[in-house]
């Protein structure tokens, strides 16, 4: 009986732990089950670029997205900001991109929403993605901010809010922001200069800048198939 005890005792407070995690996986491929319900999308918006050494207009864009990774934006004019290999807008990369550790970091709000905080370690040591922290409205299985931390391609964070397509786990405002010293342009982030002055971000003024893109999308269409051209 007396080495029962301890054995009783320490399955006691382990187990709570276990509990947690679990749930907290649970929650995660909840999440994730919602967004690989979209095989593909076009989406219509405008896109307001915000990078310290560029004067970037604001434009209107179409999104394309197919499973499992590809995503083109494609800009009317001017110069387009293109977040690229880094993430794609319906967070594919973050969770779904093979086998990872889920841990719980508690609880918290993002603008008086009561959200829970996971950290997302990846089993594959030589994986792009190194650490991401995801803050998820557990009432609307949604992601409502991401802070990744890539092995080449630095930090960013994206934060997103939803509305007319929650259902699909697709977001009305994406946020996009991060810190251009910690970027190798342009393998993490792509500038198309289209004006025809044929000018270049020089690679000193990207140092110790941030950079930040907001789209805000009308209208999506989900899951009609997307030609191989329209990628190309």
């Amino acid at each position: 009986m007396k080495k029962i005890f301890p054995f009783l005792l320490l399955c006691l407070l382990v187990s709570p732990a276990l509990i947690k995690a679990q749930d907290v996986h649970q929650l995660v491929e909840k999440v994730k089950a919602r967004i690989e319900t979209v095989k593909d999308y076009t989406a219509s918006g405008k896109m307001k670029t915000n990078v310290s050494f560029l004067k970037v207009p604001l434009a209107n864009v179409v999104i394309y997205f197919r499973r499992p990774n590809q995503l083109k934006i494609k800009n009317e004019k001017g110069i387009s900001f293109v977040p690229k290999g880094a993430v794609s807008i319906n967070l594919n990369n973050i969770i779904s991109s093979g086998s990872y550790t889920a841990l719980d970091a508690g609880q918290d709000k993002l603008n008086s929403i009561p959200v829970r905080v996971v950290k997302l370690l990846p089993s594959d040591e030589n994986a792009e993605v190194v650490l991401s922290t995801l803050y998820i409205d557990e009432a609307r299985l949604v992601i409502l901010k991401t802070r990744t931390t890539t092995r080449d391609n630095g930090s960013y964070e994206l934060e997103m809010s939803y509305g007319n397509y929650t259902s699909y786990g697709l977001p009305d405002k994406i946020i996009f922001s991060f810190n251009t010293k910690e970027y190798k342009l342009p393998k993490g982030v792509t500038f198309d200069f289209d004006d025809g002055s044929g000018a270049k971000p020089e690679k000193d003024k990207t140092k110790n800048r941030k950079g930040r893109a907001e789209i805000t999308i009308h209208s999506y269409t989900i899951n009609k198939g997307l030609a191989d051209d329209v990628f190309k």
